[in-house]
C-alpha cells in the first residue's frame, strides 16, 4: 500500500513538472504561427506593390500603390493588358493565433511606423490585435 502511494506521488510530481512544459510549447508554436501569418500577409503586400510599381496594376491617382484593404489581396485584381486574368495574392486572411479571429491591425503609408489606428488609405502593414504578451516580453502587436 505504501509503496502504491509513492508511485502515485511521484506520477503526480511528475504531471506537475510536464504541465507548464506543455503549456510553454504550446504558447511557442503560437508564436511561431503568428510570425509566419505576418510574414506571408506582408509578402502578399509586397508583392502587390511591386505589380503596381512596374505599372500592372492600375493605381488612382496620387496613390501609392498599396492595396486598399485585405479582401483585394484574396479577390484579386485585373492586370493591366491581359484580358479575363487576376492576380490573387492570398487565398484567405489567415486567422491570429492569439486572437482566434481574422481581423488584424492595419496601417497606411501615411501612417506613423508605431501608430495603431489605420488611416484608411492603403494597406502598408499588418499587426496583430492581441494586447498579450510574447514569451521574450515584447507584446504581439509590436511584431
Amino acid at each position: 500500500m505504501v509503496e502504491l502511494a509513492v508511485v502515485a506521488a511521484m506520477i503526480a510530481i511528475l504531471a506537475a513538472m510536464a504541465i507548464p512544459v506543455a503549456r510553454y510549447s504550446l504558447r511557442r508554436q503560437k508564436e511561431l504561427e503568428l510570425r509566419h501569418e505576418l510574414r506571408t500577409m506582408r509578402d502578399a503586400i509586397d508583392a502587390y506593390k511591386k505589380l503596381a510599381d512596374s505599372g500592372m496594376i492600375p493605381i488612382k491617382l496620387g496613390g501609392e500603390g498599396y492595396p486598399p484593404d485585405l479582401d483585394t489581396l484574396v479577390k484579386g485584381v485585373d492586370l493591366v493588358g491581359r484580358i479575363d486574368k487576376k492576380e490573387k495574392f492570398l487565398r484567405r486572411i489567415p486567422i491570429d493565433p492569439m486572437t482566434g479571429k481574422t481581423e488584424w491591425g492595419l496601417r497606411s503609408y501615411q501612417d506613423e511606423h508605431d501608430s495603431f489606428a489605420w488611416g484608411g488609405e492603403n494597406v502598408y502593414d499588418v499587426y496583430s490585435l492581441s494586447e498579450g504578451r510574447a514569451l521574450d516580453g515584447s507584446y504581439y502587436k509590436d511584431w
